[in-house]
């Protein structure tokens, strides 16, 4: 099964979806915290100094 033309191209395109998803959250969150998110910390401060906002 591991030779088969089906097994590679069904791992390929799960592989090639799941690259974009996680590339697009990194993008987003990089954005957000450059633009002053209220949910982002600033990037010098500690995890402990962090309150969240709800």
């Amino acid at each position: 099964y591991v030779r088969g033309a089906d097994f590679w191209e069904r791992s390929l395109q799960n592989w090639q979806s799941e690259f974009l998803a996680v590339g697009a959250m990194i993008v987003f969150s990089i954005y957000l915290r450059q633009q002053g998110s209220p949910e982002s910390k600033r990037v010098g401060t500690p995890n402990a100094d962090h309150e969240p906002t709800y």
